[in-house]
């Protein structure tokens, strides 16, 4: 099927678009509803930006609306004391229908974050799907633990779901941190409220949809599309959800972790931003590190929580692998996002591609210099892109090397030695990623148990599964997506010691 879908070009998949009927109410206790207000807002695309549809403005009233469904089905108890394999039958339905929704989803993802057609067919969608069936295939697979006690008493520890999880998600890959989310909520018998940003609200909303026709009970979970302020704040702030887990800024995670102090003392989990480096030594391959490192901060137009986005680069080696990285560069096409060939797409909104070209600015004004791009691209098609950027000579004091851009946009400084390299990669409020190039597997071991990041790749970068944990130290957050680690956010301990007289 994906096949076929890529082999469409790019006036057929604009036809799709035009004709595709966009749902932008929320999704609560099983049905769509508009927002209580009767109010929406504009979802504007990125890539020519025009309205694609109207939106629930969703706030306070319909979080209480979302929370209190989420907390009846959770008391009633059909989703939470359901049998495993009746669990794992409806997660694993869940992704079919994901799977069999992909020209749809593909369709919802690509015009609301301008990403290209290709990555949302064979990306976002396959991996949105993967992880829900994941996390079905442990529903029948978790077991309770006997502690050790004497010979006349007996432990239980058990594993009991907290509730309501009110799950906040970002605009730059919805279907997939969603997924990430609600896949372990939901297998733990929890029931969830999703808010997924404003800017990319689409995907997030036909799930609620999928979910049910896939056999999740009415109000396991519900949808509330809205602004920060308005529908964000609410639900972190809400007395009756029992967690936040939110993948976003850094600025933002901070004001969720008042809102839970403010609150009911919630638990909070949270993936945030990332400043991550590259450290390349002088015996790297220079050729296949160009190749991950170009990829790294490109991909996904440079909105990629854990990109590359600093080079840290032997001084003998930082002219030639700044020629390889052009190379490469020159071959990743910036285009249309429904034009099959484009592999980079539009910045997510025109405040964000003024923020982007911002930090271009000031990067030179501090005395860095542009060794290619720079410049805003495709300024007729009226969306938001910016071309592939290296800013060279940057200092580690500079903007661009300390701030998260969140662009294609890669800051370069030069090192003499390993210990400089070290300390200027570790010089970061951020701990998310890293990755060390070197033939030198010793120092590259030494490098890597020396990094403060949640992931360190060796001779490579973003690679992952779904077995491995990601998030990071430092302010780039605590708890983990992804792999059985991610399961353990979602359930708390019980013991239950019996006494055998």
């Amino acid at each position: 099927m994906n096949d076929a879908l890529i082999a469409r070009d790019r006036a057929s998949w604009e036809l799709s678009a035009a004709a595709l009927k966009i749902e932008g109410r929320a999704f609560i206790d099983g049905r769509y509803v508009a927002a209580r207000s009767g109010r929406v807002f504009d979802d504007i695309s990125p890539i020519d930006g025009k309205i694609i549809g109207q939106v629930a403005r969703c706030e306070a009233a319909d979080v209480d609306a979302a929370v209190a469904a989420a907390r009846a089905s959770f008391e009633a108890g059909a989703w939470r004391r359901s049998e495993p394999r009746q669990r794992k039958r409806v997660l694993l339905r869940f992704a079919e229908l994901i799977r069999a929704d992909i020209e749809r989803l593909a369709l919802l993802e690509t015009l609301d974050v301008g990403k290209p057609i290709h990555n949302s067919i064979n990306v976002d969608v396959p991996n949105c799907a993967d992880c829900i069936a994941y996390y079905a295939e442990f529903a029948d697979k978790l077991v309770d633990e006997i502690a050790a006690t004497g010979p006349d008493d007996l432990a239980l520890i058990r594993r009991e779901p907290l509730g309501v999880i009110g799950a906040i998600v970002p605009w730059n890959y919805p279907l997939i941190i969603s997924a990430w989310k609600i896949g372990p909520a939901l297998l733990a018998g929890n029931s969830v409220v999703l808010k997924p940003a404003e800017q990319s609200p689409l995907g997030g909303i036909r799930l609620g949809e999928l979910a049910l026709e896939a056999g999740l009970p009415p109000g396991v979970l519900n949808v509330v599309p809205g602004f920060g302020e308005e529908a964000g704040k609410p639900l972190a702030l809400h007395p009756d959800v029992d967690m936040i887990s939110f993948t976003g800024s850094t600025e933002v995670g901070k004001l969720m972790m008042r809102y839970a102090g403010e609150s009911n003392l919630k638990r909070v989990a949270l993936e945030l931003g990332g400043k991550s480096p590259h450290l390349v030594m002088a015996d790297a391959d220079l050729e296949q590190a160009a190749a991950a490192i170009a990829w790294g901060i490109y991909y996904n137009a440079g909105e990629t929580c854990h990109a590359g986005s600093r080079l840290i680069v032997h001084e003998q080696v930082r002219a030639g692998l700044i020629d390889a990285i052009e190379r490469v560069a020159r071959t990743i096409t910036l285009g249309h996002p429904f034009d099959p060939a484009t592999q980079m797409g539009a910045l997510i909104d025109s405040g964000h591609l003024k923020r982007v070209l911002a930090y271009i600015d000031s990067g030179i004004a501090e005395g860095a210099h542009v060794a290619f791009g720079g410049r805003q691209a495709l300024r007729d098609s009226g969306g938001y892109y910016v071309e592939a950027t290296v800013l060279d000579a940057v200092q580690p004091h500079m903007r661009v090397s300390r701030e998260e851009i969140f662009g294609p946009v890669l800051a370069v400084s030069a090192f003499r030695e390993h210990a400089e390299a070290l300390q200027v990669a570790n010089d970061t409020l951020y701990g998310l990623a890293a990755a060390v190039w070197t033939q030198d597997m010793n120092l590259a071991h030494r490098l890597s148990n020396a990094l403060r990041a949640g992931t360190v790749w060796i001779n490579s970068f973003d690679r992952s599964s779904l077995a491995t944990p990601f998030g990071g130290f430092k302010q780039s957050g605590f708890g983990r997506d992804r792999s059985p680690h991610a399961i353990d956010k979602y359930v708390d301990l019980k013991t239950i010691w019996t006494a055998f007289h």
